[in-house]
This record gives C-alpha cells, structure tokens and sequence, in this order.
C-alpha cells in the first residue's frame, strides 16, 4: 500500500532535495500539480455538455485538447474531429478548440452557417487581445511559439501584417522590424519559462528597447507544472511524464526534467508504453503530467510500478490551483429566479 507525504511548499517557491523524505529502497516522487489545467477542464465539459444538449455527432475543429486518450474517448461518444471547417456539414454543431483560432476561421464557420461553441482557453483568448491591442498601435509583435501549433496560428492570426513568430533562440538573428522602438513580445502560453526567457534575452540584445507584455502569457498551470518537476528532478533517476507527443507543454516537462539533473525522462500516453528497462538500477521514479492528461492515466503509471516494487509514493506540491473558468455562455444552465 502506497503512503502518501505532501510537501506544501507554496506557489512561489520550490523545493530542495533536502525537502524530499529520505527512503530506502524503490519511491516514487507524484509531483503537485499535475494534469488538468482550468481551461483543459473547460474544454473538456464544454464538448461533453454540447454532446448532452445536442446530441451526436458533434464536430470539434482540430483535436479539443491535445491528448490521445481524451480525444479518443470523445470520439467513442459521437464527437468527429475536422481539421477545417469546409469538412463539416453546413448547419452543423462545431466546437472550437482549446488552442483558439485565427477570425478567419470564425468567418469561414459563418460562411457555412455553423453553429459554434467556442472553447478557447481564456489565457489564450487573453493572448489574443493582446495581439489586437498592440496591432491597432502598430506595433511589431513578436510571438514566440512553435511555427505550426495551433495556438501560435490562431494568435498570429489576430494580427497578420504585425506578428512575427519566433521559434526559438535560434530564429532570434532572422527577426527583422520596422521600428526598434515599438517592438513588443508575446508568446504561446505553453512553452518552457526557462526557453521563452532565453529567446527574450536574446531579442533584447538585438532590440534593446523591447517591450514585456503587460502580464504573463505563459499560462499559470504550465509554470505550476515546470515547478514542481523543478523540485523533484535532482532528487530523480527516472522522470515519466504522462502526455501526448503533440502536447507542447508535455513535451516541455521531459525538457525541464532533464534540464534541472533527472539521470533520464521519458514521455508515455499509458502505463503500458513503459519500457522497464527504464527501471534497470532505478531508485527513485518522478512521475508528473501534462496540462491535457485525465488523472487515470497516472494511476495506470504509479499501478505499473507499484507491481515492480515502487510502493513508496510521495507527493511534491509546490502549488494549489483553485482557478476554475465557466463554461461558453451557450452551456450555461439557465439562472432560476
């Protein structure tokens, strides 16, 4: 029977390796928070709830959130996922995602008269805003994000003529603007902190004047996440995360992991992608999840190893998360006078 020992250790603050409890023998170290964010759980009921009011089939336009088994279980209830809205029934039900989309989408699916619900996460939505504020104020805005995500597309889009992206450190010397003192970065909200303030350093050098954004675009529940696995990692031979290969701030998890001193980590969507030879001389397992991951599936990963010995289980927490986001206007229930 696993024992679990909360370490509590506040939002703004991370835990050393003198934190940890000392065991001997095979642990595993649950970081606090993990999972479902607040605008992934929105998304998430936003297509369930459509799925009760309307019935199937529903359409979601690109996948709800990015995790397998999220999208397959959907998928098994009625939702089709389209890549464009020219592949959905005119009149039909669609469902945007999580990741938001550029007003060029929202005219198509009024082109083909298609009821919409729009589950964009509201940081996103937030990122957005920002977009067209500073467009209207013809500044140049440089996004940083992934070429391709959906997100850094549907942010882009608010503002074509003014955003330049920028993937990464390495695409910093490509960067051309009109005007050195009008410059403002913005960026993906699920990227790594460390990497997004490298890429930042490296436009400031070039463009000394940049300006910040007026609050945070990394999104809250990735900071969150990065943290705890902070404050694990050094502790850890092995880091699993729970999350899909096209999970942006999934994928940023195993990054930081290896970045703050795990020997090793590796990113499955189930317990049975674990390899155990990954177990091979392993004392101390880390185990944490992506932004879009329901908790099942991390129980499936502390089961698997609890059968190989790692009955241990501690948890990490360096934050609470209460944020809870409504769900679109649509889906509302009614007020009762």
């Amino acid at each position: 029977m696993s024992s679990a020992v909360p370490l509590n250790l506040g939002i703004a603050h991370s835990a050393d390796s003198a934190s940890i409890r000392k065991g001997t023998g095979k642990r595993v170290l649950l970081a606090e928070p993990r999972g479902y964010c607040a605008g992934v759980d929105r998304a998430v009921e936003t297509v369930e709830k459509a799925l009760e009011k309307h019935g199937a089939p529903i359409f979601v336009r690109k996948e709800i959130v990015h995790n397998r088994h999220v999208v397959e279980t959907l998928e098994d209830q009625g939702v089709i996922f389209v890549d464009e809205t020219d592949e959905v029934p005119e009149g039909s039900l669609l469902v945007f995602s999580a990741h938001g989309v550029s007003p060029a989408v929202h005219e198509s699916a009024a082109a083909r008269n298609l009821r919409t619900i729009d589950a964009t996460c509201p940081l996103v939505t937030k990122v957005h805003q920002e977009a067209k504020r500073f467009a209207r104020d013809d500044y140049d805005i440089l996004l940083i994000g992934h070429e391709g995500h959906e997100e850094v597309e549907g942010t882009a889009g608010e503002a074509p003529n003014h955003v330049t992206i920028v993937d990464g450190p390495a695409s910093v010397d490509a960067v051309t603007v009109r005007d050195e003192n009008k410059v403002i970065w913005l960026s993906q909200t699920t990227l790594s902190v460390d990497e997004t303030m490298q890429t930042v350093a490296r436009l400031r050098d070039r463009f000394p004047n940049l300006q910040d954004p007026p609050s945070d675009d990394i999104c809250y529940a990735t900071q969150n996440r990065q943290v705890a696995v902070k404050a694990m990692a050094p502790e850890c031979d092995l880091v699993i995360v729970v999350g899909s290969r096209n999970s942006s701030n999934s994928v940023r998890l195993v990054e930081v992991a290896l970045g703050a001193g795990a020997r090793a980590s590796y990113l499955v969507d189930y317990a049975r992608e674990v390899d155990l030879s990954w177990l091979d001389g392993v004392e101390t397992v880390g185990i944490t999840s992506g932004a879009s991951v329901p908790e099942v599936l991390v129980r499936g990963v502390i089961d698997l190893l609890a059968e190989h010995g790692f009955h241990d289980v501690q948890s990490v927490t360096t934050a609470n998360e209460t944020l809870v986001f409504a769900l679109p206007r649509e889906l509302r229930a009614a007020r009762t006078q």
